[in-house]
């Protein structure tokens, strides 16, 4: 009797729950934390005369979660103008006898600043007046939504660990592999921002900035990879693209804001080399630099922590050498 069947059998099983249990994987890597959304401790200002804390809380209460906002007494407009400007706050409620003026930023977030947009309408019907809202750091005409900054986030990771496999599969050498990549993610960024800010213009700021934050990122994300393969082989190249793919983009908040994801799940994501990405580019290219060397330094260490694995003895070498033992030879040449 043959035995192929029953193998085989056994074999489209494993495949089957194989595949299933990845793609579910996927799946929940990218869904929950969009499901998770929600503000937590997001840092509002607050302008206007005594007691209008305790009248902002109680409109906060009726309309957002418990500690949904961290809010923060600021002694004019123009200095919660410069809250915002310096990433301090999201935005902020300025109480004057005229009326309630809502600041918001969505250059820092669109998602928070259509938040406290709606919020500031509800405040204004309970009220009964007319909602005042203004935008002190608006993202370019072009892209007033940020959609295009959001849908540059997913390229760019994928081409990252792209080049990082490139780099580890096709170019031989160490030497070659960290000129290579430096040539590559040099390149990668001049070309990226040139898309990004002169022809699709949803990038502000300095472009030689701005590409400098795609280089790095590119360049820590392909060290990383190849650096992985280098030390652990294909094993290696797996734990890596799945580290910044399925934890890293998710949990980037690129196309929201790191306070709407849990506690724990927001500085994990920022400390990932697609958060830091987001984080910084958002930084250079719309607040002149402010608040970027944090997440910079982020991808700096990843880009360290690639070359320095790069320095490891490597897999292959390691095959090698133990290949090599007498006793190894021995045994592979003994009859079986």
């Amino acid at each position: 009797m043959s035995t192929h069947a029953p193998v085989e059998g056994r074999h489209v099983a494993g495949v089957v729950v194989g595949l299933t249990a990845a793609l579910t994987v996927v799946l929940t890597a990218f869904a929950w934390p969009a499901s998770q959304l929600e503000p937590r401790g997001v840092p509002l200002a607050l302008v206007g005369p005594p007691g209008a804390g305790d009248q902002v809380a109680a409109a906060l209460a009726g309309s957002t979660a418990p500690e949904a906002f961290e809010v923060t007494p600021a002694e004019s407009r123009d200095a919660a103008v410069t809250a915002i400007a310096a990433r301090e706050a999201y935005g902020a409620i300025v109480i004057s006898p005229a009326g309630t003026e809502m600041l918001v930023a969505s250059a820092a977030g669109p998602a928070v600043a259509q938040m406290l947009t709606g919020m500031a309408e509800q405040m204004a019907a309970t009220a009964g007046t007319v909602p005042v809202v203004t935008d002190v750091v608006p993202l370019p005409s072009a892209d007033p939504r940020g959609v295009v900054f959001g849908a540059g986030a997913f390229p760019l990771v994928v081409g990252g660990i792209a080049v990082g496999l490139v780099l580890a599969l096709r170019v031989p050498g160490r030497t070659r592999q960290l000129v290579t990549g430096a040539g590559v993610a040099v390149a990668s960024g001049l070309a990226l921002a040139a898309v990004q800010q002169l022809w699709l213009e949803a990038l502000a700021g300095s472009y030689w900035a701005n590409a400098g934050v795609y280089a790095l990122a590119i360049g820590a994300m392909a060290a990383v990879v190849a650096g992985m393969h280098h030390v652990l082989g294909v094993p290696g190249l797996g734990l890596a693209a799945a580290t910044i793919l399925l934890l890293g983009n998710p949990l980037s908040a690129i196309t929201s804001a790191p306070e709407l994801l849990p506690d724990g799940w927001s500085t994990l994501g920022q400390l990932l080399p697609p958060g830091a990405a987001g984080s910084a580019l958002r930084s250079t290219a719309y607040f002149d630099g402010t608040a970027a060397t944090a997440p910079l330094l982020v991808l700096a260490a990843w880009l360290a922590v690639g070359v320095a694995l790069a320095a490891l003895p490597s897999r292959q070498s390691a095959d090698r050498r133990t290949a090599s033992r007498p006793g190894r030879m021995l045994e592979m040449h003994q009859p079986a």
